[in-house]
């Protein structure tokens, strides 16, 4: 479901933000970017591009993969999509990819394409906020390829310190944001 909508996120450094008494929901710890352009609608069935950007985004924040708690994953629910989203995920995250919390924030908004990034990084920041995951929207039955836990139907409250927001578009570019709770 196409939606519409915008988010605005300010970007600062730490030091200046709490010099000035802002509220900080949290730090950009790394990104990664891929671009793999096999297809102009339909990513690469192993997922390779969206695993590029979000081993890209770990090797820059300098983490490893078990540090990360959770993924707003892009998760648009087309069945090429989520099927290779997930690869992606095993590759990059091996037997950790099962520990993960994973939602799709876009069952909810529905997918506002450009602004679509901004929002579901502003979501993330909540998320690990409020010690909350937010759930993937009318998940009610899932395909088997895609068997990591994707929080169906309702939150699930979980401490959160570390999570990436991935964004991947047609004609295959991929980003992947790392942010965490500041310490």
């Amino acid at each position: 479901v196409l939606s519409e909508g915008a988010g605005l996120l300010i970007f600062e450094e730490l030091e200046h933000a709490r010099a000035r008494g802002a509220r900080i929901y949290g730090e950009v710890l790394g990104y990664g970017a891929s671009g793999d352009a096999g297809h102009i609608t339909q990513p690469d069935p192993l997922g390779s591009g969206a695993a590029r950007a979000m081993s890209n985004a770990l090797r820059d924040a300098k983490l490893e993969p078990t540090a990360v708690d959770y993924i707003n994953a892009h998760g648009t629910s087309t069945p090429l999509g989520d099927k290779a989203e997930t690869q992606a995920m095993k590759s990059v995250f091996g037997p950790h990819a099962y520990d993960l919390s994973i939602s799709s924030t876009k069952g909810s908004l529905g997918h506002s394409l450009g602004a679509s990034g901004g929002i579901e990084m502003i979501l993330t920041l909540l998320a690990i906020g409020s010690a909350t995951v937010p759930p993937t929207a009318n998940l009610e039955d899932p395909d088997p390829a895609c068997d990591l836990n994707y929080t169906p139907l309702k939150p699930v409250a979980r401490d959160l310190y570390t999570a990436m927001n991935n964004s991947f578009g047609f004609g295959g570019h991929n980003a992947s944001i790392l942010c965490g709770k500041v310490r």
